[in-house]
């Protein structure tokens, strides 16, 4: 039997042997689990000595301090980046070949460009002694690239006439842009735009590479000074530093989820205005509305 035009429901059969393989599977992936938490007590990093150090106030304020350097970097690479993108995304939209030229070839060319060297040319280059700065910045570079795709995206999918209408009001390529296309873009593309914010914040782990003291620069030095029964915590350290990656993303993917369900409980569009009495030679005459007679097929109504 067919559940649909391009699936067809198993048969008991198949239902038997999805479900050998679903347990089979199931049994493979604990198996591997297992032997990851034998192998890693056998080398003592499950010792309760490898994760007590966490509860050392040095170490708590070392990591309280990385935590907020990563939010500094992450929000002024947030708003860099949705800036940059805006702008990068209404340039390539330009009827100006020369602009449009000149955006394509810039987002091309950082998209492109590994986002590591980008933060490290920037930082060797520019910013040597303003490590945060730099990595801001280089995120902001090719996220922006990456968000102006997307917006560009989201305003072609406004419907034509959308756009045509609002010229034919006599609004400018500007007023359209950003009365008209702009909103509905960004509604459109909330998601994925929120996505790549997610993606900005886990790349300031990138920020290593210039010695800016963010969150994964804190658990290497964290993991290579500290020394217990003769072993680096470095597996605690890990995972410690990616449950605080993981809290923090997911806090940001509540907050987009937030702001979507707000935004379509909204009201938004233009409200009916109530009908009004036109205007004749001899003054105002009265509107009369067509109705039906004793429910038969014509209607009756009154002439002005």
């Amino acid at each position: 039997m067919s559940a649909s035009v391009l699936y067809d429901a198993p048969g008991p059969k198949a239902v038997v042997r999805n479900r050998i393989y679903a347990v089979a599977g199931s049994l493979a992936l604990l198996a591997l689990i297992a032997l990851a938490i034998v192998r890693l007590a056998d080398k003592g990093h499950l010792d309760y000595a490898m994760w007590d150090i966490f509860n050392y106030s040095g170490i708590r304020q070392n990591i309280a301090d990385a935590v907020l350097a990563t939010l500094k970097a992450f929000g002024l690479a947030a708003v860099g980046s949705l800036v940059l993108g805006v702008l990068l995304a209404v340039a390539r939209l330009s009827d100006h070949k020369p602009v449009r030229w000149a955006a394509t070839t810039f987002i091309e060319l950082f998209r492109s460009i590994p986002l590591l060297i980008t933060i490290y040319a920037v930082w060797v280059g520019f910013l040597t002694d303003y490590s945060m700065w730099a990595l801001a910045l280089g995120l902001s570079i090719y996220n922006g690239c990456v968000q102006a795709e997307v917006l560009r995206a989201g305003v072609n999918s406004v419907p034509k006439g959308q756009r045509e209408a609002a010229y034919a009001l006599g609004m400018s390529k500007t007023q359209v842009m950003v009365s008209v296309l702009m909103p509905q873009a960004v509604r459109a593309m909330l998601p994925t735009i929120i996505s790549q914010l997610v993606v900005t914040l886990k790349d300031t782990s990138l920020g290593f590479i210039i010695l800016y003291p963010e969150l994964l620069q804190t658990a290497r030095l964290i993991a290579s000074n500290t020394q217990v029964n003769g072993e680096y915590p470095y597996v605690s350290t890990i995972v410690v530093i990616g449950s605080i990656y993981v809290a923090m993303c997911l806090v940001l993917s509540a907050l987009a989820t937030w702001i979507e369900k707000r935004g379509r409980r909204a009201k938004t569009g233009i409200a009916m205005g109530t009908a009004v009495a036109p205007i004749t030679a001899d003054g105002p005459a009265s509107v009369v509305a067509v109705t039906g007679s004793d429910g038969a097929d014509g209607a009756s109504s009154t002439t002005i």
